[in-house]
């Protein structure tokens, strides 16, 4: 099947690209509009509905009208000459607010952008009063918009009232102070905007570079480029229109990870495709380009298909997750994947086929077989030595492993300490008032016995609430409209998403909760303190389960692809020390070298799925192309250092690329340790992995690695090149 689908492509080349074009376009042109209906910016919504802070969710908003949609902005608002507010500059702040939440405020467009593409997020904010400081230093309003904070377009309804509130204020004589999680989005976003552009040029940098330094072509050069992001185009509209299909919604960082995803992988394929073609026109000159293409997209794109079928697999165990931004984050990263090995199939084999030589224009090197150079070297050492080369490189890996030891999870925000407006607004609230006023812990009490809840009912909950340690100061009592329900807002004094926050919300005041619930009432607490300690408990239950399953259905995919028992076990263990050192080298920089908490709770997930499926990728190129030298006539060791010589420029290339791209999250902040996790296990999976520990086991076990369907020479089998014949003794 994968042949008849490169062969269709091969001989329809224009046909194939003019598809991919149209539809690539028109996708990438309705992502956006797409992705905004299906993503949704409320953690505690992918939350079981069994946790207490779902529950409280619910509460909120059937029983209260909370919009779960809505993003709060706290403003502070005080006297620009620093004095205490009197009754008058209260009235002048109550008119300002008043004006402002009768105002509508129009989403800004960009003029080159048709508006039928970009959502429309335009709206008129629902503006309260919040507090007043103690010492009348300044007064607290509460401003709720609607939409994801992810959108651009929220951002930018964001941007324009944020303004026009400086503005008006200002010249009522104020000045004002932005804070939330929509303020503190915006504010990082616009402190590293240069940061994330330079970032990405770099990344794009980095691509053309090595493939000009290592093809010498124009073409070569610029069309992985161009055709990964025809290809991720249509692949970001297939996942927002599954999502759409399949009623699941999505966490608004998925788009951003699809996008750095498809660009490794994509090159990579490319890469893989673009190596072997130039091989191949290499060995026999005489033969058609079209041919050529033909051969080696069949022969590839069986690997290729393996590649992209383990990555499918490990990210389609999230299916089993209980929360639910990792069972959405599954499929859409399967969806894009599989997109990606159809263009892989198809419009990189119409390109090759329809560029053929011209594909490495302007370089000479077709005309000439380059003699073995460095990697036959590498190659033929690795084969002559392969106890030592195996004994070293687990060495290094074991000695990163260890890194291990004290590993601990760090629920934080994982922030890279930046400092915002926003978060100079909340030090500024929090040195007046508890630091959660602008994120309150909130208890949501409903009656269970048919009666009505009163002040008086709840008073001794309140005293309870109030008497905890770690909470600042408790409102009065607000109740529902028929009185069945009622809320508790808590004020803690630490920061709502800090660690200690968590505690105190998931042990001393549900523990008061449980303790002072009136009879007849049932209790839940909520906000963004408990929703994050509930997030803990929900990702530690999924790490148990997700890992031993994705390892098993990698397994199980690669006994079936390699038709090997041996083979399999060799390249598992090979990713799980891979992995095991990624983690350990993260632990010893973030926890034990610049002393964080601990590292990110998601990073053992991540890397485990991202290092493990997408590092297999090359080990299953390695071990592909080993196969294939070992049906060759002479010495399984030769066979080796053949195919270490041909993958290892492809290899490491396609490990540089991918690392480039996952090293660019760094601009972004609090995703440090991912950048550098991800970055640091594509180089090992590439570098020594699948270019030495990989053949290193197949140089000790000979062919024997194929067990029980052992390679054996064909008998009319085409003599290798005098090139390739390397010496191993």
């Amino acid at each position: 099947m994968i042949r008849a689908l490169t062969g269709c492509s091969i001989r329809n080349p224009w046909k194939v690209i003019a598809l991919w074009a149209v539809l690539g376009l028109a996708l990438t042109a309705l992502a956006p509009t797409l992705m905004a209906r299906v993503t949704q910016h409320q953690t505690g919504d992918f939350l079981p509905r069994g946790y207490d802070s779902a529950a409280a969710l619910r509460i909120a908003e059937e029983q209260f009208g909370i919009d779960p949609n809505a993003s709060t902005v706290t403003v502070l608002v005080a006297r620009s000459d620093g004095g205490a507010l009197g009754a008058a500059d209260q009235q002048r702040i109550e008119a300002e607010a008043a004006k402002l939440a009768q105002r509508r405020v129009v989403m800004p467009r960009e003029d080159d952008v048709p508006a039928f593409l970009v959502p429309d997020s335009s709206q008129t904010p629902r503006i309260a009063p919040a507090m007043t400081a103690p010492d009348r230093s300044f007064e607290l309003l509460s401003v709720q918009l609607t939409g994801n904070p992810a959108d651009q377009g929220v951002q930018g309804v964001y941007r324009t009232f944020r303004d026009a509130a400086r503005t008006q204020f200002a010249e009522a004589g104020m000045r004002t102070g932005f804070t939330g999680s929509l303020a503190d989005t915006v504010d990082t976003a616009d402190a590293n905007e240069t940061a994330t552009k330079v970032g990405g040029a770099l990344v794009t940098g980095l691509i053309v570079l090595l493939n000009v330094l290592v093809f010498r072509s124009v073409l070569a050069a610029l069309l992985p480029l161009l055709a990964v992001a025809v290809i991720g185009g249509a692949a970001a509209g297939a996942v927002a229109g599954t999502a759409m299909l399949t009623g699941r919604e999505l966490d608004p960082g998925t788009p951003g990870l699809i996008n750095v995803v498809l660009l490794g992988i994509g090159i990579d394929y490319l890469l893989f495709l673009l190596f072997r073609f130039r091989e191949q026109l290499r060995a026999r000159p005489e033969q058609p380009a079209r041919e050529a293409a033909a051969e080696v997209a069949g022969r590839v794109g069986t690997a290729i298909t393996s590649a992209a079928l383990t990555i499918v697999a490990a990210f389609a165990t999230l299916g089993v997750a209980t929360f639910g931004q990792f069972r959405s984050l599954g499929p859409a990263i399967a969806v894009a994947v599989l997109v990606m090995l159809l263009g892989s199939l198809t419009l990189m084999p119409a390109l090759l086929a329809a560029a053929g030589r011209k594909m490495f224009w302007p370089s000479r090197s077709l005309r000439r077989e380059p003699a073995g150079g460095r990697t036959a070297r590498f190659g033929a050492l690795v084969a002559r030595r392969p106890l030592t080369a195996l004994a070293v490189s687990v060495a290094l890996l074991v000695a990163l492993a260890a890194g291990l030891t004290g590993i601990r999870m760090d629920y934080g925000r994982g922030d890279s300490g930046a400092r915002t407006a926003a978060a100079a607004t909340a030090a500024e609230i929090a040195r007046a008032l508890p630091a959660g006023v602008s994120d309150p812990t909130s208890v949501f009490v409903t009656s269970t016995d048919g009666g009505t809840l009163g002040t008086d009912r709840l008073a001794g909950l309140a005293r309870a609430l109030a008497a905890v340690d770690g909470v600042g100061q408790v409102a009065p009592t607000v109740l529902n409209g028929d009185h069945r329900a009622a809320r508790i807002d808590l004020y803690p004094t630490a920061d709502p998403q800090s660690q200690r926050a968590r505690d105190l919300a998931s042990g001393p005041i549900r523990a008061a909760v449980a303790r002072h619930t009136p009879a007849g009432t049932s209790a839940h607490v909520g906000g963004t303190a408990a929703i994050l300690a509930d997030v803990s408990t929900a990702v530690d239950h999924d790490l148990r389960i997700v890992f031993p399953v994705a390892a098993a259905l990698i397994a199980l995919i690669l006994l079936l692809l390699l038709r090997s028992l041996l083979a399999p076990l060799v390249l598992m263990l090979a990713v799980g020390l891979g992995f095991a050192a990624t983690l350990g080298a993260a632990t010893l920089l973030f926890q034990h070298g610049l002393g964080r908490p601990g590292v990110s709770f998601t990073l053992p997930l991540v890397l485990f799925l991202f290092v493990v499926a997408l590092g297999t990728d090359y080990n299953i190129l390695i071990a592909d192309r080993i196969r294939e030298e070992m049906r060759q006539p002479g010495p399984a060791r030769a066979a080796v250092a053949r195919a270490v010589r041909h993958t290892a420029p492809a290899i490491a290339t396609a490990g540089l690329v991918l690392a480039g791209s996952f090293a660019s999250l760094a601009t972004t902040p609090g995703s440090e340790q991912v950048a550098f996790a991800m970055a640091l296990g594509i180089m090992l999976s590439a570098l020594v992995l699948a270019l030495v520990v990989v053949p290193a086991f197949a140089a000790l076990l000979g062919r024997a690695l194929w067990w029980p369907v052992r390679p054996r020479p064909a008998r009319h089998s085409v003599p290798a090149p005098e090139a390739d014949r390397v010496s191993v003794h």
